[in-house]
């Protein structure tokens, strides 16, 4: 699938979960100085905050994304699908999943990958901590090694660019509000946990 094609289909993805307006806005979107210093920020923010550990994709995604929600004024969706690294699955199988079911709950049980799109932008907060991690993938850990170096923190990169680092990112499904209000609940327990801990 060409990169022009995919993202035409997140838009589709988009419009099936919150109509023909917000894809509209999500194809047209283009990044400001000011946009990057906030989402910078807030990532900064997050990571500073959120324990490190596995299997955290979703919950920090969320949380990622409704705290851009409250410094952008910018179409910032949450999606779900699979991670390709040099050609080999990652997380997740490419197989169609039933997203309301999944995620249903605030901490949910999957071994897919989840990342915020903001427009036509890749937002992933998880990914170098997952590489990092004693429980990353060991394909994922060599790649991003190899590719990035150490002490990253967010990836953030046009849609077209990650397959040209050997990253694929293969959207299968957009969260709506309320999923992920209720993964920003799960995100916000993991939180406190830590703190309390």
């Amino acid at each position: 699938m060409s990169a022009i094609k995919d993202i035409a289909h997140v838009g589709k993805l988009v419009a099936a979960q919150h109509g023909w307006a917000a894809a509209k806005s999500f194809k047209a979107y283009e990044m400001t100085d000011t946009d990057r210093e906030a989402l910078s920020q807030c990532a900064i923010d997050l990571l500073k905050i959120f324990p490190a550990i596995p299997g955290a994709c979703a919950l920090m995604s969320a949380a990622l994304a409704v705290g851009l929600e409250r410094c952008m004024a910018a179409p910032i969706h949450v999606v779900a699908g699979t991670l390709v690294v040099d050609g080999d699955l990652v997380f997740g199988d490419r197989q169609p999943f039933d997203g309301p079911q999944v995620f249903s709950k605030s901490n949910p049980d999957w071994d897919g990958h989840v990342w915020v799109m903001i427009g036509s932008y890749v937002v992933d907060i998880s990914i170098f901590r997952t590489a990092y991690s004693r429980q990353g993938p060991a394909r994922l850990a060599k790649h991003i090694d190899l590719t990035f170096g150490p002490n990253k923190g967010l990836y953030v990169d046009r849609w077209k660019r990650p397959s040209q680092l050997g990253l694929s990112y293969e959207p299968q499904y957009v969260f709506s509000g309320d999923e992920v209000t209720r993964l920003m609940g799960g995100a916000f327990h993991v939180i406190q946990q830590a703190k309390s801990a």
